[in-house]
């Protein structure tokens, strides 16, 4: 489910900071695009965090937040299932199988397995690797 949660964006001489009230986090970005990207993120971030620790995500505000004369008021949607499948870092030990004489020139080679295996996974699904 989709919340949307309002965001306070402060100037400063580097760009904007950015307060997510309901929350009381923070984060910044060097202008506006990438200051409402980093908050979805800090969102999104922070909300898969505290449920993993059993917390429950408060509910967004439904009004605009208090604000300065200076500051802008936006909203940001998340998506806090889609954020964590697309951001689980989480590893996981899953069982492949390849023919004996990659394995044998793989280990000759240094290869680490695990790391061509993500790499090709990501190419093949089309992530962008940063």
């Amino acid at each position: 489910m989709t919340e949307v949660y309002p965001i306070i964006l402060t100037p400063t001489k580097q760009g904007y900071v950015v307060t997510v009230p309901d929350l009381d986090i923070n984060t910044q970005g060097k202008d506006i695009a990438e200051a409402i990207y980093m908050a979805r993120d800090a969102i999104g971030l922070w909300g898969i965090c505290e449920q993993d620790d059993g917390r429950i995500i408060p509910e967004p505000s439904t009004s605009e937040p208090a604000h300065e004369a200076n500051e802008l008021v936006s909203w940001v949607d998340i998506d806090f299932a889609r954020y964590r499948k697309a951001n689980d870092l989480t590893t996981m030990r899953i069982n492949v199988s390849i023919p004996k004489y990659l394995k044998v020139l793989g280990d000759e080679a240094g290869i680490n397995f695990s790391q061509i295996l993500q790499e090709g996974l990501k190419r093949h699904l089309g992530i962008k690797q940063p």
